[in-house]
């Protein structure tokens, strides 16, 4: 990046800031203040890095206080296990340097193959504790009597930026993450009755796709709130499983939306009224200030709503009228009164939570999927990259490489999970640069001529309030949380601070050729293909809705739309910039959800007393031949007779009985065959 392009750069980050909220002036304020709080209490407690406490504070700061209390929590138990591994390697293999670094470097593979299975915060601790073993083992190299003191101290000062960082976000001005699921919840349900209130009028395509993509963005944030609830009070912990639960049924309603839009049916005299009244409900929620302080009215109708839908039409002799067809579309505006219902319930246990949970606990005959592929090419890449750096310092026993070392160790296992790894350490380094020229004009320039804590406020503050300003808004976080950390880190702030600037520059350097090596680390071996990640994804998908098909034991409905939205959640961060192909991709994300509801409902006709033999015979064949297409077919390839036996099932269904069961037998069918014809590659092996 060229100084003027970087100029360019920085004038248009500053432009986005010029208006903060009021919640981010309380979060930079705080952040700060408790980095203050964190290294005044170093300096007291004469640590011998103080500056590692107020980094703390900016790594863990995050605007809602159970994020803080989650990414801080797994930082102390990631800092503990790489302590812990760096005292025992250090111990046993202090006496062959090569076989340390390799140690260590196997160390760090195998935290970020942890990491890459687990999810943030899990995620973000076991990534730590490979890089922290690096950090205290690299500098007791030689003198393994210090590792011991270099672990303790490390522990003391993330231990302290931890409770200055915890106590603060909960005794300044508090943002809970419970609070802010209900607010972010309320949100998306408007957005649910906007996009339905559109869909069901015809609104504009493009406006549509952007809340599509927009609900879907805040089913994934809900997803992460739900587990730092649970760190912020024991009583919260019982608000987790309304949030999944409530989430799977955003998506139920949002799929039911779509199709509803996709299959309209104008002319259609059962339909009109039943669309009418829902477009009435989602209309008035959108324009009713205040609309969800009461959801009870909104519940009732919705109730009302899908108990009509629900009601067989009056089907007279002679009438030629598609039954199935119109069944179909009353099933899926139920479908749909009967999620937004759920949708307002699960926002209302959420207001008030019971005392605790009271659920039954079975395995659901579905898996959560973890891409080993994806997690062995992280550990292999970030094992790698480790030992070679740690290797070229060794050969050169140049001392200034060992911040290499250890910036190659943090950048390669903490961003390896990363959807777009390259992206995420550029911006680390962008921040990372940012922050040199600071360092140096307040570390090496005024602090030496005018010392003291007092000072250090004056010069320090004005630079870091703009900085947590930054972290507060998601578009700049990752390059200003390095900025916060970085300039910190060359600050390197003591009660004793004098002009020396060959050390400054040289770790420095040895800082940003890290993280540049990391970069070309993940360029240049086993590079990522984030396409090949989502197709085992949707692999996974399509094997969860085989196995509806196939698998003796049904799971709860709860439980397949639990996994859908995991599943879903995983594809987020992979489609973010991909446009129009990954639209189509989410797409059918959400169509997934409805055939597997739609498969859900025939395996339990399947075991109904009204449904007769031969009946329950062509549902289990074309389920078994569904399955097959799932699983075998690839793009390009002709589809089966898959679709085609639906529809013909469906009609010949119809035809010869009109009873409430059989014609919501042939509904199903023909809304798995309308899911599959809407989103063909989506339900085929290997999309791309």
């Amino acid at each position: 990046m060229t100084w003027a392009r970087l100029k360019d750069d920085i004038g248009t980050r500053i432009a986005g800031l010029t208006r903060p909220t009021r919640s981010d002036w309380i979060f930079a304020l705080r952040t700060v203040s408790a980095g203050l709080i964190a290294i005044l209490a170093a300096y007291a407690l004469k640590l011998d890095h103080p500056q590692w406490a107020m980094m703390t504070v900016f790594i863990v700061a995050q605007p809602v206080a159970g994020m803080v209390l989650a990414k801080g929590f797994y930082r102390l138990l990631g800092t503990l296990a790489g302590a812990l591994a760096a005292i025992g390697i250090t111990t046993v293999f202090d006496a062959n340097p090569w076989l340390l670094v390799a140690v260590l470097a196997v160390w760090i593979g195998i935290c970020s193959l942890v990491s890459s299975l687990l999810r943030n915060p899990e995620a973000y601790g076991a990534a730590l504790a490979g890089y922290t073993a690096m950090i205290i083992g690299l500098p007791a190299f030689g003198q393994p009597h210090l590792v011991i003191d270099l672990a303790v101290a490390r522990c003391a000062e993330i231990v302290l930026g931890i409770v200055c960082a915890a106590l603060t976000s909960r005794l300044i001005l508090p943002k809970l993450a419970a609070d802010a699921i209900i607010s972010r919840l309320k949100r998306s349900i408007l957005d649910l009755a906007a996009y339905a209130d559109g869909a069901f009028s015809g609104g504009d395509a493009e406006k549509l796709a952007g809340l599509h993509r927009k609900l879907i963005g805040d089913v994934q944030t809900l997803g992460e709130m739900r587990t730092y609830a649970r760190l912020e009070g024991p009583s919260l912990a019982t608000r987790a499983y309304p949030v999944r639960r409530t989430i799977g049924q955003l998506l139920s309603a949002l799929s039911a939306a779509r199709a509803l839009h996709a299959h309209a049916a104008p002319k259609n005299a059962a339909l009109i009224p039943v669309r009418a009244e829902l477009q009435a409900v989602v209309g008035e929620l959108v324009a009713k200030p205040g609309a969800l302080d009461d959801t009870a009215p909104w519940v009732a109708r919705l109730d009302a709503i899908a108990g009509k839908a629900r009601q067989m039409p009056d089907i007279a002799a002679g009438q030629d009228i598609d039954w199935a067809g119109t069944v179909t579309r009353l099933t899926i505006a139920a479908d749909f009164a009967e999620a937004m219902q759920q949708v307002l319930r699960g926002l209302d246990a959420l207001r008030s939570p019971p005392s605790r949970a009271s659920r039954e606990r079975r395995q659901p005959a579905l898996v959560v999927h973890r891409d080993y592929r994806a997690a062995s090419r992280n550990a292999v890449r970030a094992a790698i990259a480790t030992l070679l750096v740690a290797g070229f310092w060794l050969a050169t026993k140049w001392s200034d490489a060992t911040g290499t070392v250890i910036l190659v160790a943090v950048v390669s296992s903490l961003f390896a999970a990363r959807p777009d790894p390259i992206r995420s350490a550029w911006n680390f380094f962008e921040g990372t640069l940012l922050a040199l020229p600071f360092a140096f004009l307040i570390g090496q320039l005024a602090l030496p001529a005018l010392p003291g804590f007092g000072w250090f406020m004056v010069f320090v503050v004005p630079i870091l309030v703009p900085a947590a300003l930054a972290m507060a808004n998601p578009r700049y976080v990752g390059v200003a949380t390095a900025f916060a950390i970085n300039f910190l880190a060359f600050l390197s702030p003591h009660q004793a601070m004098t002009y020396d600037p060959f050390p400054f520059f040289a770790n420095s350097a040895s800082v940003l050729v890290g993280i540049l090596l990391a970069i070309g680390v993940f360029a240049i071996v086993l590079p990522a293909d984030p396409w090949v990640t989502v197709n085992r994804i949707l692999q996974a998908m399509r094997e969860d809705l085989a196995r509806l098909c196939l698998h003796d034991r049904l799971p709860r409905r709860s439980a397949f739309e639990s996994l859908a939205y995991d599943r879903i959640n995983q594809l987020m961060p992979l489609l973010q910039n991909a446009g129009k192909k990954g639209d189509a991709v989410l797409g059918g994300g959400i169509a997934a959800v409805t055939v597997g509801l739609e498969i859900l409902r025939l395996r339990n006709a399947q075991q109904s007393s009204a449904i007769p033999p031969e009946t329950a015979l062509s549902i289990a064949n074309f389920l078994r031949g569904l399955a097959r297409e799932l699983l075998f077919r690839r793009p390009g390839e002709p589809q089966t007779a898959t679709v085609a036996v639906a529809r013909q099932y469906a009609a010949g269904i119809a035809e010869r009985s009109v009873a409430a069961e059989m014609l919501q037998t042939a509904a199903s069918l023909r809304i798995i065959a309308a899911a599959i014809e809407d989103f063909p590659d989506f339900f085929a092996k290997d999309r791309v």
